[in-house]
């Protein structure tokens, strides 16, 4: 959640157990964490009375819709499908030409 390391985490309770000392760390502990209880709760209602929880799953929702709209008209896969018909085609009346050019040249010669 707050993206503290191992050691940031030793260096804070070193700190707080410097500043406030053996005996009351566990008091002081046992109140941030209540404090810390008591600010979830509040956000979680706060939510919960504005509707944001709502609003931000319609949000999700939405995107969800607009990213599978993006999906199903995309046409790239048609497009290559096309070009590659095309390229096989284009391919074909070139042999077709090499043939008919090397039967000219044949007749040609005779």
């Amino acid at each position: 959640m707050f993206n503290i390391g191992m050691m940031e985490l030793l260096l804070v309770l070193l700190v707080a157990f410097v500043v406030v000392g053996p005996r009351d760390l566990p008091k002081v502990a046992r109140w941030i964490a209540r404090q810390v209880k008591a600010l979830r709760k509040l956000v979680r209602e706060v939510k919960k009375d504005t509707g944001w929880d709502e609003l931000a799953k319609e949000f999700k929702d939405t995107r969800d819709d607009v990213q599978e709209t993006l999906k199903e008209a995309d046409v790239r896969s048609e497009l290559k499908t096309a070009a590659d018909q095309v390229n096989a085609e284009v391919k074909n009346v070139q042999q077709e030409v090499k043939q008919a050019a090397e039967t000219l040249k044949q007749e040609a010669e005779q």
